[in-house]
């Protein structure tokens, strides 16, 4: 799979994110409107300086109108749009794309999830789709058949394995008690991850990720005109996005150890943004770690570690905060919680930060220029990818 790409066309020049959490008193149109605001201020422009907008919402809205309605837009393209969890980063992709082609100068991407009052519980979702595309298992029984698949397949320990993945959650908290943005903000110890109850096969609650609401937003203009919004602009390098055929677990070569659309995004975004050695290029990455089995596997499937080595790699601390590739430095979903439609503008705010230099705390000093986002949705065997590219510099 190739794109041609739209590598430093566009660049974003204002974010804007609200604290992740529980916002019993505020529906997603207050929220919608925060992040808006924020953005409108980073980017020095008003609401009717941007030419289209786009909104990313699973079951928080439906039509334009989630976003024309609560900022007052009248009369100007707002659009929907839904891609499972890679929702919010859709609502980027278009922005972008939109921007590129000459259609507009600025265009704004949003995305919002008010999930803690509307029943969700962040196990299973109803109602279940009637298309065909209904997954046969629950989110955590799914992607708990990763487990047991990579300990077969490379002949780890389950033992060392559990301590891998428990790791993962251990680093995400760590890094979350750093944020005044994220949802859970204090460090958990690793025994209270391994000992905590059992949801589906070897993954506990800790192995899960939460249920929050939030959103977040950006703005986009073409690259040339960047720096009369901002000095620090941000570039996009690539967007990729993948759907898998579906064939889940009725596909008997599939085995569970790997995301095909994973791989295939990221290659693309990769040619897209001419990175070769994502390991050693990367400032940073934030990844979609919906359950912690599944980090552990995009570690392989993003090109940082061997395959049946990322498990090692876990362990020595590759991806904590300080190490060769900080993963997931804002938290990830583990400390942010998964409001579906915002977290994939929340990973990208989090490059917004880091690449400016804006992090505080959580600040990566590796002299590197470009991070990486990357969602999930759906399930193993069953699963959209998307993979971004973005940097702090113009390619020479």
């Amino acid at each position: 799979m190739a794109s041609n790409g739209i590598r430093d066309r566009v660049a974003i020049v204002g974010m804007g994110c609200t604290p992740f959490g529980e916002h019993w008193d505020r529906d997603p149109g207050d929220l919608l409107v925060e992040a808006s605001q924020a953005a409108f201020a980073s980017a020095g422009v008003t609401r009717d300086d941007v030419d289209a907008y786009w909104v990313g919402t699973l079951g928080s809205g439906e039509s334009g109108l989630t976003l024309s309605q609560p900022l007052k837009i009248a009369n100007k393209p707002v659009t929907r749009v839904e891609n499972y969890c890679a929702t919010g980063s859709e609502s980027l992709r278009m922005a972008c794309y939109a921007v590129a082609s000459g259609a507009y100068d600025v265009a704004m991407a949003t995305g919002v999830e008010k999930l803690k009052d509307s029943g969700f519980s962040g196990l299973t979702m109803s109602p279940r789709p009637s298309d065909g595309t209904a997954t046969e298992t629950t989110a955590p029984a799914g992607f708990s058949r990763i487990v047991p698949a990579y300990a077969a397949k490379y002949g780890v320990d389950p033992d060392e394995l559990k301590d891998a993945i428990t790791h993962i959650a251990w680093k995400n908290h760590r890094n979350g008690s750093l944020n005044p943005l994220a949802h859970f903000r204090r460090e958990v110890s690793k025994d209270a991850i391994a000992c905590s109850p059992l949801v589906a096969g070897a993954l506990g609650i800790m192995d899960c990720s939460g249920v929050s609401d939030g959103a977040a937003a950006a703005i986009v203009v073409h690259a040339e005109d960047a720096e009369r919004y901002t000095d620090r602009p941000i570039y996009v390098k690539g967007l990729a996005l993948a759907a898998g055929s579906g064939t889940g677990a009725m596909d008997r070569s599939y085995d569970h150890t790997t995301f095909p659309e994973v791989v295939a995004s990221a290659a693309d975004a990769y040619q897209q943004a001419g990175l070769d050695d994502p390991r050693a290029d990367l400032m940073l990455a934030e990844v979609h770690d919906c359950f912690t089995p599944t980090e552990m596997v995009l570690m392989e499937d993003l090109g940082f570690a061997e395959r049946g080595h990322a498990w090692k790699e876990v362990l020595a601390g590759t991806f904590d905060l300080d190490g060769v590739l900080p993963v997931n430095p804002d938290g990830g979903l583990k400390s942010f919680g998964h409001p579906i439609g915002a977290s994939g503008l929340r990973m990208l705010y989090e490059c917004w930060l880091q690449l400016r230099g804006e992090a505080g705390e959580r600040q990566i000093s590796n002299g590197r220029t470009m991070a990486l986002t990357q969602n999930l949705g759906g399930g193993p065997g069953h699963a959209v990818s998307f993979v971004s590219v973005v940097g702090s510099q113009p390619s020479a």
